[in-house]
Order: structure tokens, then sequence, then C-alpha cells
């Protein structure tokens, strides 16, 4: 058990050193951190460790947790009162940019996206976004769009869909909480395969790795992995299209992807936990 105890810290201190980096660059102090790592240890306590599938009661959040049981009355009750952060917005992004590329109505004739009007019948990008904004307006998916360099202007004042994909600028606060949502669905996986059930499947989460690549040969392994890992994830969106549920009132949605992400260390310097 020590063992176990013990490797878990050292691998929370791996997991933890780019999350303090990013912390400490948007100004976030030790206090504020702790408040949040507090009511997530609460929150987390509560939501899925309660005792044959019954919400768990405050003193088994106690226990768990280390904390008192008013403190545990306390954190819930900021827990209820708080609103969650909601992605919905970055969600439709790429959505938009997604269907834009891939919906034959808003292709031309070599299947590249159409330049729209920004209002208008179909095809237009209010068109597009009614069908694939959901309930966010189209004006403000467009102020976004452009704000990231996704979408610009043309000469004749239509619109043109610059990227497939929808990725917020360098610190902004919507980049902020993107990460957050990446670093989420990693960890998410992570867990899950840790604690599954054996009879349980486990979820797809692979590396390839290499400690001994000379540094002049990154650039070409850069420009491999942006076509080849690209061109992957354009048939996985394409998948993911394919079989979107589209009825009204249709049941059982999950949210169900794939996420690829770069690896890059000075391997010499690497300092363990």
């Amino acid at each position: 058990m020590d063992t176990v105890h013990n490797h878990a810290l050292a691998a929370f201190r791996l997991l933890f050193r780019p999350l303090a980096r990013i912390l400490l660059r948007a100004g976030i102090n030790w206090k504020e951190l702790a408040d949040v790592g507090k009511a997530t240890y609460v929150e987390v306590a509560s939501d899925e460790f309660g005792i044959r599938g019954r919400p768990t009661n405050v003193s088994r959040v106690a226990i768990l947790t280390g904390f008192t049981r008013r403190e545990v009355r306390r954190l819930r009750g900021l827990l209820e009162n708080d609103e969650p952060l909601v992605l919905e917005r970055m969600n439709y992004a790429t959505r938009v940019l997604s269907g834009w590329h891939q919906n034959e109505t808003y292709l031309d004739s070599s299947g590249a996206p159409l330049p729209l009007q920004a209002s208008g019948a179909t095809p237009s990008f209010e068109s597009l976004c009614q069908c694939y904004g959901g309930d966010v307006p189209a004006t403000t998916l467009l102020k976004e769009l452009k704000h990231v360099g996704a979408v610009k202007d043309d000469e004749n004042g239509k619109l043109l869909a610059v990227s497939r994909y929808y990725m917020p600028v360098l610190m902004d606060p919507e980049q902020m909480l993107r990460s957050g949502s990446v670093l989420a669905d990693v960890g998410t996986t992570v867990a899950y395969n840790l604690h599954r059930d054996e009879t349980d499947p486990s979820r797809f989460e692979r590396r390839a790795t290499n400690t001994r690549i000379a540094a002049e040969t990154v650039p070409a392994f850069r420009e491999f992995i942006e076509k080849e890992g690209q061109a992957f994830l354009e048939r996985v969106d394409a998948w993911l299209t394919e079989n979107e549920q589209t009825e009204p009132g249709a049941r059982g949605h999950m949210r169900v992807g794939l996420g690829t992400y770069w690896i890059e260390e000075d391997y010499l310097k690497r300092k363990g936990p």
C-alpha cells in the first residue's frame, strides 16, 4: 500500500509540473490553487465514491479527503452555488468549421470551402451556424473565429475559412479554458485505465517516443507529424460527423473522440520526481 501511495505522489509531481507552469504564468498563487484543489477534492469524492451507487455522505467524504465534516459542508455549499465553466462556444466553433469543410452545401466543385456571405439564404455563414452552431449567435461565433484567425474577409466582402480547426490565440482566455479541457481529457483516460474493471475495455492511450533523436532532425519530425497527424485527425473527424445523431430528441448521446499531442524534452536535463 505504501508503494502505491508513494508512486501516486510521484506521478502527481510529474503531472503537476506543466500545470504549475500554466498557473504561475497566469498569476495564480498558492492559496488560490489550494482553494480550487480542496473544492475539487470534495467534488470528486462526493460524485464518484459513494457506496453501491449512492451519493457519498459527508462523513465518508471527510474520511477520504482528510477535511473536517464542517469543511466538507462548507465546500459543498460553494460548489452548489458555483457556475460551471461552459466550453460550448469553443465546441460549436469547431463544429462550424468542420461543417464548412465537409458539408457539400458549403463546398465548391473541387471540395474546398465556399466563400460565404455573412447572412442570408443557404449557403451563408448564418445558415451554417444554424446547422452547426447550436444556440450560440452567428455574430458571436464569427467574431470569435475572426479573432483567432480561422475566418477572414476576402476582397469581395465574403467570408473565407482559413483553418479547419478552432485554436484560440496564445494565452487568450479561451485558450486557457481549452488547455484545461485537453488536460482533463488526457487525465480522464489515464485514470479510467488505471481503475477500470478487468472486464471493461481499455481506452486507447499510446505513445511513440525515442530518447536518442538528434536535435537537428526535430524539424523533419515536426513536418512529418503536421502532415500525417492532421490527415489522420481529419479522417477521425469525418467518421464522427458521419455517425452523429441528428434526430430531435435522440437519447444516449456520448462525447467520444481522439486527441493527439506533441512530445519534446531535453532528455539529458530531465528531472525526475
